[in-house]
């Protein structure tokens, strides 16, 4: 199956697109081709972004942010909205997020964004997989298909 490219955008790409960027790519890699910026890039990646993702043993003490021209937006399949903002983009599906911006607050409020992005990366991850399997267990003979998903409870029958 071709991996999906995904955009995750946020305001500075200095905290909530960097997570998910650092998640997808950790995690998700089989299924999509991710990457992340920032309407109005910060000058660095935030400290405590840096940290909050290394209590997960992602190391992201290279990322720097990046604004929208600097990242390859052709055949984009998905915009993944963390700003806050409106985004409508012709041609691209663009998928809303409604995440807190923890910049300027305490490692606890970031270690909190953190785990509500990592809970839905790993949603679209999943999400991905099961549509991969469907279209894998569609164009192949059945008895070669020995398991179906079950998209209902998302687990194997």
């Amino acid at each position: 199956m071709p991996r999906r490219k995904v955009l995750f955008l946020c305001i500075g790409n200095s905290c909530r697109s960097q997570m998910a960027e650092g998640f997808a790519r950790t995690y998700g890699s089989d299924v999509m081709a991710a990457q992340s910026a920032g309407i109005g890039p910060a000058s660095s990646v935030s400290p405590l972004t840096i940290a909050a993702m290394k209590e997960k043993n992602i190391d992201m003490s290279e990322s720097v942010p990046k604004g929208l021209d600097a990242v390859d937006r052709a055949g984009l399949n998905i915009i993944v909205n963390i700003s806050g903002r409106n985004m409508p983009v012709p041609g691209v599906t663009v998928v809303d997020w409604n995440v807190r911006d923890p910049i300027g607050l305490d490692e606890k409020v970031f270690r909190e964004v953190r785990d509500e992005i990592e809970r839905l990366v790993m949603n679209l991850i999943l999400r991905f997989r099961i549509e991969d399997r469907e279209l894998a267990d569609s164009s192949a003979p059945a008895e070669s298909s020995p398991s179906k998903v079950d998209t209902q409870r998302g687990r194997f029958r």
